[in-house]
């Protein structure tokens, strides 16, 4: 009973939560300035030619201040915040009042603030929500807490539990509110509480200052209230008879709000031809550290701590501008502020200081840490065996750490091309936008370090079209790193045993791709400075060019051989399937060893079977080249690749029987690869010089058939070309 005599005391007075503003909200020259307590700036007025328009006419009646175009008491205007209290009739849906509206304000510059209003629901299963033209515009839903068999009646604010809350979107200028159960199933539920099932639409700080229960308050002014304060947004209508020229350089205007409005409108635009238009509304104030009424009287520079703070500082304290505004200081304070001010600089220069000592030292230590790296990973080997190799010292760039661990985005995953016996290789990307591919070794002792860096000797001394380049090294890291130009279409071991229907591996590419790589071993055999043999010819480290070239990769434990060496006595290395059973018995590689795995790789082109299979029936066949062997002289197209026997008979029947001279168990009786090469290159010859020859017949055929007298002059003319063989690479190449 006390708290519903307060709620019915403090309803039943007018309702005042206003602030009259103090400074420079000045109304048009000889007009009213304020109705009771209520001030009334422009564009406003009291009386005629004293609001821009009718929208902004106030009637005073009784000191209260009634807005005529949408007739609602004025309780407070606001120009900087661009905003409008009025006394509005309470939006509610009690039972006795049924479904109610709120005031229409549409086509007009007002709209219900979003930011300082709130929806209520009140009641148990209660889905209260607001709507317009059939469409739900917001809502909510409470429920009560259920102890055995009845509700409980108290509740901690508004979060769910008999009272629920939402706010309503922006631009809203019209708008229904309604309540009702959330389904059929509750309705039965609940209904004792069917009459207590509300909703409100009210000043979100006005409701939340009124002491006492947020849930009982708010029954009681549904009870007792026939009006709520309520926040409106207002502007000026771009189509308005405002003149724009009188906002000066010191306020500002925003648009935030538009009105859909159509040609009945009688503030519409005269050269409008659609029949309906958007229209900006517009909130102008003045800048930070300026005040006054920008529609009219324009913003002036006040002293705030004249006009603001004087009052609230005191005469024991100085006000004073601080970082884009003012606060009150004691001189005291001041002292202490800058002591502590200095104190705190003086600690940040020793920080600072410690902090770029510590830069130094570790920067020191990383540098010894780079020159230990460059040791173990055999740099002063690497500088030993470049120097002796011709003054070739120069070919090999090297990299710092710090960019190729950006090149290959920290060696992410992602970026990881392939995985072998002598480390893993990455897909990076240079700062001048060039591919490589980073070779990261493993972990390795000191035996492999002299694999690696022999790698790098070797292949600084390479430079053949069909040899993979080698662009530098890095040293400086914990595990040696080879950086190689990008090969982009991958391995031979991927286009012969996971072959593409798209892209068809045709005898040509086969033939062309076994001369490539003959020549390229012709080379480093016999051409180059030092022979070199590679150790471990497979058709994994023959890669793919984007025009489908070959280039020999993975040198990592290949040799070079003086001229008065015979051969290398080593343990043995290799792969199992191309491993020289010679060489595997003897440990003794020679040159012929890479001739027998070369024969083997010539097996897969011919088959495209791997080297090592379990699909053969016969014990004594579980290796290619010994399948192979086995079928050669009576079954072999029966094992040939399905591409392959499109070619010519004669053709695959010279490089079976090559292959066949490669494979020969004993090395002294295998050709060497100078030779093999000049095979192959005698077939492709042999296809270009056919290919060039019925050219010239079809040629001869039209100039014979032809009666044209032009015909024979451009016969004669296209004639006259000459047929040259492809080279061999006796001498080193560009990269391509």
């Amino acid at each position: 009973m006390c708290l519903l005599l307060l709620m019915m005391i403090l309803l039943s007075s007018p309702i005042n939560v206003v602030l009259v503003e103090s400074v420079l909200t000045t109304a048009k020259p000889g007009c009213q300035t304020s109705c009771g307590k209520v001030a009334i700036p422009f564009p406003f007025g009291i009386g005629a030619n004293c609001s821009l328009d009718h929208w902004y006419a106030v009637n005073c009646s009784s000191n209260k201040p009634f807005l005529r175009s949408i007739n609602l008491e004025v309780l407070n205007i606001s120009i900087e915040e661009g905003t409008m209290l009025v006394n509005h009739p309470l939006i509610s849906t009690a039972r006795r009042r049924g479904r109610m509206e709120s005031v229409n304000m549409e086509n007009s510059p007002f709209f219900f603030s979003p930011t300082d209003n709130i929806f209520y629901g009140l009641g148990c299963d209660n889905f209260a929500y607001v709507w317009y033209n059939t469409s739900y515009i917001a809502g909510c839903y409470s429920s009560c807490r259920k102890s055995g068999s009845t509700y409980t009646e108290e509740t901690i604010g508004c979060y769910g539990i008999k009272c629920c809350q939402t706010r309503i979107p922006s631009s809203l200028q019209v708008f229904n509110a309604s309540v009702g159960p959330l389904n059929e199933i509750t309705k039965a539920s609940v209904a004792k509480k069917e009459d207590r099932k509300q909703a409100i639409f009210v000043q979100e700080s006005w409701l939340s200052g009124l002491a006492g229960n947020l849930t009982e308050i708010a029954y009681g002014i549904l009870s007792h209230a026939e009006r709520v304060p309520v926040v409106l947004d207002w502007g000026i209508r771009n189509d308005s008879s405002f003149d724009w020229n009188m906002i000066d350089f010191f306020s500002y205007c925003h648009v935030f709000a538009n009105i859909s409005t159509s040609m009945d409108d009688s503030f519409a635009n005269d050269n409008m031809s659609s029949s309906s238009t958007e229209i900006p509304v517009h909130k102008c104030k003045c800048s930070w550290g300026w005040e006054g009424n920008p529609y009219i009287s324009g913003c002036q520079d006040i002293d705030e701590c004249k006009d603001k703070m004087k009052k609230v500082c005191g005469p024991h304290m100085s006000c004073r501008n601080h970082i884009g505004h003012y606060e009150c200081y004691s001189r005291w304070k001041l002292i202490i502020t800058i002591s502590v001010i200095g104190s705190g600089f003086f600690v940040l220069l020793l920080f600072i200081g410690a902090w770029r000592l510590h830069i130094i030292i570790k920067r020191r230590k990383d540098v010894k840490l780079k020159d230990k790296y460059f040791k173990r990973n055999g740099g002063l080997l690497l500088q030993q065996q470049l120097t002796s190799s011709d003054g070739n010292v120069d070919r090999s760039k090297l990299f710092n750490s710090k960019e190729l661990d950006t090149a290959t985005d920290h060696f992410n995953v992602n970026r990881i091309l392939g995985q072998g016996g002598q480390g893993t290789v990455y897909k990076g990307m240079l700062a001048d936008g060039k591919i490589i591919a980073v070779k990261k070794s493993k972990v390795i002792d000191e035996g492999r370090i002299e694999e690696f860096i022999n790698e790098v000797a070797i292949l600084s001394q390479i430079n053949h079209r069909n040899v993979v380049k080698l662009l530098g090294c890095c040293l400086e890291t914990e595990v040696p790193l080879l950086v190689y130009e990008f090969i982009p279409n991958g391995s031979l071991f991927q286009y012969l045993h996971d072959q593409n229907e798209e892209l068809p591996f045709t005898w040509e590419m086969r033939l062309q791709i076994a001369t490539e790589v003959a020549g390229a071993l012709s080379y480093l055999h016999s051409a180059a400075s030092l022979p070199i043999y590679h150790r471990d010819i497979k058709s994994a480290n023959i890669l793919l060019d984007d025009k489908y070239r070959a280039k020999i990769a993975d040198f990592g434990t290949s040799r070079s051989i003086t001229i008065d060496q015979t051969h290398v006595t080593t343990k043995v290395q290799g792969t199992f399937g191309y491993l020289d059973p010679e060489y595997f018995q003897s440990s003794q590689f020679t040159d012929k060893s890479d001739v027998y795995s070369f024969g083997v790789v010539l097996v897969e082109l011919l088959t495209g079977k791997k080297p090592i299979s379990s699909s053969t029936t016969q014990d004594t066949c579980r290796s290619l080249a010994t399948y192979f062997l086995c079928m050669l002289d009576n079954n072999l197209f029966d094992i040939l690749d399905a591409e392959v026997v499109k070619g010519k008979n004669e053709e695959i029947m010279i490089v079976a029987n090559l292959a066949k001279r490669c494979l020969n168990l004993n090395g002294k009786q295998r050709p060497p690869m100078r030779e093999v090469a000049m095979v192959l290159e005698g077939i492709r010859a042999s296809k270009k010089e056919s290919n060039v020859q019925q050219n010239h017949q079809e040629v001869e055929y039209v100039r014979t058939e032809a009666i044209e007298p032009w015909d024979v002059v451009s016969t004669s003319a296209s004639s006259t070309f000459e047929i040259t063989a492809p080279s061999r690479d006796t001498q080193p190449l560009l990269t391509m």
